[in-house]
């Protein structure tokens, strides 16, 4: 039996899982917490990787691995591969004004057609501004940008500083992948390739491409990429870009270093969502709606899509197609808020959402609690409407939120297939969709059928398909287990009110 390994290096938490290369089957899996905040130290991760690499059993009988991990976070590494500053992960908002300075400069629909996305303070492109502006020696001293599960990647490889790694800070051997790459807004889905102008315009720096690790065969692997110039971002002055690879190619090989063995081919790996999309085998028609800490709706496409409003963003997948994507930060968390505020548990939570009727009596909850990333708006607050004396009920406050949470993604699945997207099913993943409330309500605010997939680590898994994929040439098609199955109950009510109450926040805000 050969086995391969998929990491998802999350927000919150690393998990592993290890899968049958011929039919997916788990085999074994574990998982290791990460520390909360929105700016991290990156060693943190690798920590985590590595202790979740032990819960999962090791690697020592595993032939390929593949990482994914959250998107945007901005990983800045001077010229001996340390860490110039902790990583500004994508729910760190303090970017949000340069995000408006270079739409500004650049404006709105320039950036929409070069990158596909407009910036907003979730994306790397405004950290560097951010970091540029708010620490210039900072700024000054980065040698590489990258992501975080380029960073992660690099590692396991082997490179790192000369104290922590066997081979060194090549910086020349950062790989990325075009769904990670996607989501920096520097990147090119029309071109498949850096946008360099506008990298520069984020930190102020002029940037170049990896040009591939100068480690030889004697090191007993696969090489990542030869040299083509004798450059080093020490001696030339630009920024290193990881290097990227399609879907099929491998990062190179892992040499024994600590926890890790010789000899596993590793594959480019992916940003979270694409890497879902990957290990739910989603095709042309699905719309996945994932419910972590943050929310997003995504579709499978075979063609870029460009929304110069900034609400979709127009990301490429894991696959070699595009991902377009609306993504809420406020998402699973609004639940646990609610249910802690009513002192309940999650099954005590579902019963009383489960009681009140659909619209909750009138009352709506707008759950930005957090900011918000779409809409735009980074210094929101939550609005809750509709309070009388009638509606103020515990049953009542339990389904607003709810129907608040799956509305606000409702409508970013309405804004996707405002862009010529075709839908066919949801798709329902993340913990809270096993909550019998949330999936009662997505069958009300979703016009066509909802699926829910078994319970699984899909971004973890679309990193196992990833490093089976580079393991053996082609892309595995192993099969995807269901739970429940909901046709469509429309209840336009419950979206006008909520749109409602959106109107209603936004005048209350200063």
């Amino acid at each position: 039996m050969s086995l391969v390994a998929g990491v998802d290096s999350s927000t919150q938490s690393c998990k592993v899982v290890v899968r049958d290369l011929s039919t997916g089957e788990l085999v074994r899996q574990g998982t290791a917490k990460h520390p909360e905040g929105t700016e991290v130290p990156p060693d943190a991760w690798w920590e985590a990787l590595v202790a979740a690499i032990a819960a999962a059993g090791g690697l020592d009988d595993v032939a390929s691995i593949s990482i994914a991990g959250q998107q945007h976070g901005m990983v800045a590494l001077d010229a001996d591969g340390e860490v110039v500053r902790d990583a500004l992960l994508w729910n760190d908002t303090r970017s949000a004004p340069a995000a408006r300075d270079l739409i500004a400069e650049i404006g709105a629909d320039e950036y929409a057609r070069r990158t596909g996305t407009v910036p907003v303070a979730s994306f790397t492109a405004t950290k560097l501004r951010w970091l540029r502006d708010a620490e210039p020696e900072n700024a000054a001293r980065v040698a590489a940008v990258a992501l975080p599960h380029d960073w992660l990647t690099w590692r396991l490889l082997g490179y790192g500083t000369r104290a922590s790694s066997a081979l060194g800070p090549d910086l020349d051997a950062l790989v990325t992948d075009r769904s990670d790459a996607s989501g920096t807004s520097y990147w090119s889905p029309a071109d498949d390739g850096y946008d360099l102008e506008l990298f520069e315009r984020a930190l102020g720096r002029p940037g170049r491409e990896a040009v591939g690790s100068d480690r030889g065969d004697a090191s007993g692997g696969v090489v990542a990429g030869d040299r083509t110039e004798s450059v080093t971002s020490a001696t030339d002055g630009r920024v290193v870009l990881p290097r990227i690879l399609q879907a099929e190619e491998a990062a190179g090989t892992t040499i024994a270093h600590g926890a890790v063995p010789a000899g596993i081919v590793v594959g480019a790996g992916a940003g979270d969502n694409a890497g879902a999309a990957l290990g739910l085998d989603a095709t042309v028609g699905d719309l996945v709606i994932s419910i972590g800490t943050s929310g997003t709706a995504f579709a499978v496409t075979d063609s870029p899509v460009t929304d110069p409003s900034g609400t979709v963003a127009g990301f490429a997948d894991a696959a070699g197609g595009y991902l377009p994507l609306v993504a809420t930060l406020n998402a699973a968390r609004v639940l646990a808020s609610i249910g802690s505020l009513l002192g309940v548990d999650h099954d005590e939570f579902a019963r009383l959402a489960l009681a009140a009727e659909p619209g909750s009596g009138g009352l709506s909850l707008v759950p930005y609690f957090e900011g918000e990333r779409t809409p735009d708006l980074p210094e929101a607050t939550a609005t809750l409407s509709g309070l009388t004396l009638a509606s103020t009920t515990r049953e009542n406050l339990a389904r607003a939120a709810v129907e608040g949470m799956l509305s606000a993604l409702a409508d970013g699945a309405s804004a996707v297939r405002d862009q010529g997207v075709d839908v066919r099913r949801v798709l329902l993943i993340g913990g809270a969709a096993l909550n019998p409330a949330v999936q009662a309500v997505a069958a009300q605010v979703f016009d066509v059928p909802v699926v829910v997939p078994e319970p699984g680590e899909y971004v973890a898994d679309g990193a196992a398909r990833q490093a089976a994929w580079a393991l053996s040439g082609s892309r595995p098609r192993w099969g995807l287990s269901t739970s429940a199955s909901f046709d469509p109950e429309p209840r336009p009510g419950i979206g006008t009110r909520y749109r409602a109450a959106q109107a209603l926040g936004s005048l209350a805000r200063p």
